[in-house]
């Protein structure tokens, strides 16, 4: 019997999680964030996957590495990673016709209380959310209750960038920005696919796009931190398929 969309797209999860993993584990100081994008490249040929990002509306990478201030869709090159550094990865994968996409945010000194709660307050805000996921909620009701949690811990939500279905392509409608208002937006139905993605800062939401053309940073320079899974929405609730490293 050939297998379904959830099938493949929970295989696809499994596989973003090997390869996640193994690049959290060289991701360590002194190595370049080109180098970690040349594993990504290597780990995908290895476990038979398409990095869905290489190559998408022109960007140059297999993954997303973005530092410190750096929001998301940082490209790899030689910048030396620092033991100071908080790092967002963001990566997905194209597996038997579908995409699935996945991040998280990590620093290398777990006594740095500052970094870790913005790490934490990211993390949580995405698992609080897809806790409450369910057909019949709406758009705005997940933008709600991230919000309301981020800023209740003293961040601020980004509010040019957004989640956004995720299937077929790697971008798909319907968007689902971070904050918003309760009953407001598209019906979730059983069936969808989406990447729920928080991203958030210890400062202002005001972002910008770099001269590279895909690059965000922070308008004050503030930290950011994003953490994102792709769900799949049930009869009752949501599934998460993608795996993220501890």
């Amino acid at each position: 019997m050939p297998k379904d969309k959830l099938e493949i797209m929970t295989e696809g999860g499994q596989i973003l999680g090997v390869i996640l993993s193994e690049i959290r584990t060289a991701a360590v100081p002194g190595i370049t964030t080109r180098d970690l994008d040349d594993l990504t490249r290597r780990l995908c040929l290895k476990y038979k996957v398409k990095p869905s990002f290489l190559g998408y509306q022109g960007y140059p990478g297999a993954i997303c590495i973005s530092l410190n201030d750096e929001v998301v869709h940082g490209i790899p090159n030689e910048t030396v990673i620092a033991s100071t550094d908080l790092i967002s990865l963001d990566f997905g994968v194209f597996h038997e016709g579908y995409h699935v996409d996945a991040a998280f945010t990590f620093t290398f000194d777990d006594n740095d209380w500052a970094k870790q709660k913005l790490i934490k307050t990211a993390k949580d805000a995405l698992y609080l959310a897809i806790d409450q996921i369910s057909p019949g909620m709406k758009i705005g009701d997940i933008g709600y209750v991230i919000q309301h949690y981020v800023e209740q811990k003293g961040f601020g939500v980004v509010r040019s960038l957004v989640g956004h279905g995720v299937g077929k392509e790697l971008h798909e409608n319907p968007l689902i920005p971070n904050f918003g208002q309760k009953n407001t937006g598209t019906i979730l139905k059983k069936g969808m696919t989406l990447a729920i993605e928080p991203m958030i800062t210890n400062g202002d939401y005001e972002v910008y796009q770099e001269s590279d053309g895909w690059t965000y940073k922070t308008c004050d320079h503030s930290l950011s931190s994003h953490y994102e899974h792709t769900i799949y929405i049930d009869d009752n609730n949501a599934t998460i398929l993608t795996v993220l490293p501890e």
